[in-house]
């Protein structure tokens, strides 16, 4: 039988551990896995654009076990009552096939993006680094802000969107968090002015040039979330030029993220080499970093391993028959019941063909 994780499993999840320690389990589980990254067959995600938006199949597996996340990026669609982002994912036995786990990942793809975008900070930003900038504060953007005051440190939230409504939302859902200071800002680049590190989440599915080089200020670690698709970016290509840049993929990252605007030859390092000590991150304190994070399908196998076993903690999760269950494995048409066999005898002869 396969366990299957619904909405409220993970809400359940997250309101026994708390948000803080669920986003610091994900951070330790994707940092872990992000260590043994050669042991995985990786590929980058396929993709189905359309003129609205996008959907992705994301796969990956080790030696034991197999992941896939089903996700969509529709920006327009909140004008329906919809997400932007809906997803779900499997994690299967590889020796067999079978599939073990089918969960939501809607929920949990905001909380393991929250929490590589920490991993990857840990690696790249100032370790006194107390205030950061928000730019775009639509769904994402609190997972954003709690994991960076809880496993970073981060005392202090600039935010800025384009719609006022998504600002004044987050302010609300965060406003009794202790320690937290938040501050609405009229533009990036008001928001932008001294932070220690900017993350850019912003969810329009165009060219942008969210950040220019003229905000970077030295020692600064931009946090690029958003630009993650072809035709999508959020950073001025002068940003990167000014910056050491950071990747998950390379293969993934040349044709979705930031780095899409940028020649083939342009040097980056994936992250993975930096947290194996391979490479070094910060070379200084007045460096500017670049994480330009697309979300790579290792991160939801990690998410996927992490939610496997909260769920068996927790007694969460119920089976399903997702595949069959036969006396004979080799019997497949038997699972139709003795009514099948009946249905085919008494089906009428078929009839000559007349010249």
């Amino acid at each position: 039988m396969t366990t299957l994780l619904t909405t409220q499993d993970i809400a359940r999840i997250v309101a026994t551990q708390g948000l803080p320690q669920t986003l610091r389990r994900l951070a330790s589980t994707i940092e872990a896995d992000f260590r043994r990254w050669p042991e995985f067959d990786k590929t980058a995600r396929v993709a189905s654009h359309s003129r609205d938006g996008v959907i992705e199949l994301m796969p990956i597996a080790d030696h034991a076990l197999y992941s896939f996340k089903y996700v969509n990026g529709h920006p327009k669609n909140t004008r329906v009552g919809l997400p932007t982002v809906m997803a779900f994912g499997v994690l299967a036995d590889v020796a067999t096939g079978r599939p073990e786990l089918l969960s939501e990942l809607t929920l949990t793809t905001a909380m393991r993006t929250a929490a590589t975008s920490v991993m990857a900070a840990r690696a790249l930003a100032r370790p006194d680094s107390r205030t950061m900038a928000l730019i775009g504060n639509g769904a994402q953007s609190e997972f954003q802000a709690l994991a960076f005051h809880h496993l970073l440190g981060i005392s202090e939230i600039r935010l800025f969107d384009i719609d006022a409504r998504a600002s004044a939302k987050l302010q609300r859902n965060l406003a009794a968090v202790p320690g937290l200071r938040l501050r609405v800002c009229s533009s990036t680049a008001e928001a932008v002015q001294g932070a220690d590190i900017v993350t850019t989440v912003t969810a329009d599915k165009a060219n942008a040039a969210i950040i220019t080089p003229a905000m970077l200020e030295p020692g600064m670690h931009v946090n690029g979330v958003g630009g993650d698709c072809p035709g999508k970016t959020e950073l001025h290509p002068g940003v990167l030029q000014a910056a050491k840049v950071f990747v998950e993929y390379e293969p993934q990252s040349r044709i979705e993220g930031d780095l899409q605007q940028m020649p083939a030859d342009f040097a980056v390092t994936e992250l993975w080499r930096v947290l194996t000590n391979q490479v070094s991150g910060r070379d200084s304190a007045e460096q500017i970093t670049v994480f330009d994070s697309v979300g790579f399908a290792l991160e939801d196998y990690s998410a996927l391993r992490f939610l496997r076993d909260a769920a068996r903690e927790l007694g969460l999760g119920r089976p399903i028959d997702i595949t069959p269950t036969m006396a004979d494995p080799k019997d497949l048409f038997g699972l139709l019941g003795p009514a099948a066999g009946r249905a085919s005898q008494a089906a009428p002869a078929p009839q000559a063909c007349l010249a």
